[in-house]
């Protein structure tokens, strides 16, 4: 498929994991790509399986309003549009509400809603133009609960209605606004959590598709709602999770 063929997609986060294989599956699709990341040599690696001159490097942190304005403006310059904006870098934190100091709430919250934020408002007057799209990652923590992940369950709640927000207020321009909210997945930030075979049994245990997702899997879905195949799509988080949530929580018999 081809959907993306002389559109401009910028992916936050995109030096690893999801961002990483989302930058390569709409750059397989013909887009032009702007890849983000705060880790430059990391960016620059990941970058060397794209096409160069369809692909545009921009080191950044995407909690700075400055960068995000920066990404936007730097993909503009280069491409003259901005079609899909795939809101995705994020950082996780673990421990309760009492082990969870202010600094790592505020440091959360920072980069995986307020920089959604950045660069959703940098981005928007020119999604307008080309009435494009976003997509943001959020998870299946930002649907329901989980035990020790205060912050970042807060901050993927927050993400989840962000979407449902911005998609009301920016489908009269027609920018439709989506989010994929995926559970276990195959990145760096789920590396402690794969070394422990009871725990990787126990998500085995929930997802009839488990037990874990290979960044490609979520890449494939953003890459639907970002196409014109989702054209009538809206305001969704849609679970990418192997049927984790399709269990009411009761043990398997």
């Amino acid at each position: 498929m081809k959907r993306f063929e002389n559109k401009t997609v910028l992916v936050t986060g995109a030096a690893s994991g999801i961002g990483r294989a989302a930058a390569q599956r709409f750059a397989d699709e013909g887009a032009n790509v702007v890849v983000v990341d705060l880790d430059r040599a990391a960016l620059e690696e990941a970058s060397d399986e794209l096409r160069q001159d369809r692909t545009l490097i921009q080191p950044g942190d995407t909690s700075n309003r400055e960068a995000a304005e920066a990404a936007v403006a730097a993909a503009i310059e280069r491409f003259g549009r901005l079609d899909v904006l795939i809101s995705n870098a994020g950082i996780a934190s673990k421990g309760d509400i009492t082990q969870t100091s202010e600094e790592d709430f505020a440091h959360v919250l920072a980069v995986n809603v307020t920089g959604y934020f950045h660069m959703a408002k940098a981005a928007m007057p020119h999604l307008v133009k080309s009435r494009g799209s976003i997509v943001m990652t959020s998870s299946v923590s930002g649907l329901g609960g989980d035990w020790n992940m205060f912050a970042y369950n807060t901050s993927k709640g927050a993400v989840t209605n962000m979407v449902r927000a911005l998609a009301l207020d920016a489908g009269k321009d027609g920018v439709r606004v989506n989010a994929v909210n995926p559970s276990f997945t195959d990145t760096g930030m789920t590396t402690d959590m794969q070394a422990d075979p009871d725990l990787v049994a126990k998500f085995g245990e929930r997802m009839p598709l488990g037990p874990m997702a290979q960044p490609e899997d979520i890449a494939a879905v953003m890459a639907f709602l970002a196409s014109d195949d989702a054209r009538f799509i809206t305001g969704v988080n849609l679970p990418v999770d192997g049927g984790l949530m399709a269990s009411n929580g009761q043990p398997a018999q």
